[in-house]
């Protein structure tokens, strides 16, 4: 039992990230019809910008989890501006292949730096040790890396879907040209939407740097299986993304403790059987 219970754990720490990624995923896709292939990318960027706050700012973790976020969104919203804005309204593919050979630059540029080996992030003293629950030991550090996952993730669906903010973004993407007419300025609008979708995988990054260490290659892997949980949820679901992220990555851990072999492989065999059975996702809707 004990193992089982470690295994729910780790599955409900991957479950974080990948609802955090995929959430991120799914706000730009379903905002601003991007498939953000440079989602892992900008992931490890949050994890590096938290590892260069502390080597050479001194600014501690809780810092970092402030302004990571904050700094690769910015770079996003400079991408959006310079790059992505001229794919505005034509196929998705492009948009695809533009953010894919960015991952791929970006990657190249950290590995040509830094290597391929990870470089160790400590976690804050005040999240060191455990708490023993009677049939389990849970350490602090990642059982607040779930709750502050589960906080942000609900947060930013409550952003989008309930409050007035929200629906100009909603609308921004929907129908410009009316919101326009409303003085709005759609094309910020548009810029902060993808800042916001980047901050997250950011957000996610740092969060990650105290349990998977800081490396170039930390995102290159994971982004595929994120982008499997977005299609299980629904292309551009926002509350599918953060219920699947969090459900898959309990399977995930609950493979590994009794089929092994199959724990690598499960995610994907969802997603087809999602697919055969409904097209549009768990929680998507036909356009």
């Amino acid at each position: 039992m004990q193992a089982l219970y470690g295994q729910l754990l780790v599955g409900l720490i991957n479950g974080s990230f990948y609802a955090l990624l995929s959430l991120g995923l799914a706000v730009i896709f379903g905002m601003l019809n991007i498939i953000n292939f440079a989602h892992g990318a900008l992931y490890m960027m949050g994890a590096f910008a938290a590892y260069f706050l502390l080597q050479y700012g001194g600014l501690n973790y809780w810092w970092a989890l402030l302004l990571a976020p904050l700094i690769v969104g910015a770079f996003g919203m400079l991408l959006e501006r310079t790059l992505l804005r001229w794919l505005q309204g034509l196929d998705p593919l492009y948009g695809l292949l533009l953010t894919f050979g960015l991952a791929l630059v970006i990657q190249g540029i950290f590995q040509n730096y830094f290597g391929s080996s990870g470089m160790p992030y400590a976690m804050p003293a005040e999240l060191r040790g455990g708490v023993n629950l009677g049939f389990m030991y849970l350490p602090i550090y990642r059982g607040w890396v779930v709750i502050v996952s589960l906080v942000i993730c609900l947060a930013t669906w409550f952003l989008i879907e309930r409050t007035r903010l929200g629906a100009y973004l909603r609308a921004a993407t929907e129908n410009p040209t009316l919101v326009r007419a409303f003085g709005i300025n759609v094309p910020m609008m548009i810029t902060l939407t993808y800042g916001l979708g980047v901050g997250l995988a950011a957000l996610a990054g740092v969060l990650s740097a105290p349990i998977n260490q800081v490396g170039p290659l930390m995102g290159a892997d994971l982004i595929i299986v994120v982008f499997a949980v977005v299609v299980i949820g629904g292309m551009g679901s926002i509350m599918g993304s953060i219920i699947t992220g969090f459900s898959l990555g309990v399977i995930e851990g609950l493979t590994k403790y009794f089929y092994p072999e199959a724990s690598n492989t499960v995610v994907f065999v969802l997603m087809v059987l999602v697919l055969l059975v409904k097209p549009t996702g768990l929680t998507g809707r036909a356009s």
